[in-house]
């Protein structure tokens, strides 16, 4: 800014004083204060305005980046989308299986082929054990009910050897 040192001040306020005189001094002085107040205030105010328009510019500049950067993801998804899409309806056709290698044609499953034919030679084992054996080894034969298993194992003296009909 200007540089004022103490000296010229003095000078200023003196010819001010001869100049206006001693009566109109102090008005001459709110009123200078005044306008310069208002002048400070003005050169804030437009510095502050400088400053919103270049955050303004910067946010807009962001928002725009922004938008960009979420049609580029939005324009990739799509694509990804369409070529699965794409992908998807070919194999379910049937008309292109070198597309995607991982989609090979269903092998023959040996595995399950053993596994049924375990359980098929188990069954056949397990029920082709003659009752009298399952039996003797205390394999349950045929269920019997709670009652008639509380009636078989009762012991003798507990048996009542009653008529039903009196």
């Amino acid at each position: 800014m200007i540089d004022i040192a103490f000296s010229k001040l003095a000078i200023i306020g003196v010819a001010a004083l001869v100049f206006i005189g001693p009566e109109k001094l102090p008005k001459v002085a709110r009123m200078a204060g005044t306008l310069f107040g208002r002048a400070q205030r003005y050169i804030n105010d437009v510095k502050s305005e400088v400053s919103r328009e270049m955050e303004l510019d910067e946010l807009r500049k962001m928002h725009k980046d922004v938008q960009d950067a979420a049609t580029d993801v939005e324009r990739s998804i799509a694509q990804n989308i369409s070529a699965a899409d794409s992908g998807l309806h070919s194999a379910w056709d049937g008309s292109d299986t070198d597309i995607n290698p991982l989609m090979e044609p269903p092998t023959y499953d040996q595995s399950s082929d053993k596994s049924k034919n375990f359980r098929k030679k188990k069954l056949a084992a397990t029920s082709a054990v003659p009752s009298w054996y399952k039996r003797q080894s205390g394999q349950k034969s045929r269920v019997i009910s709670g009652a008639a298993r509380m009636a078989k194992f009762r012991p003798a003296s507990a048996r009542k050897s009653t008529p039903f009909f009196h």
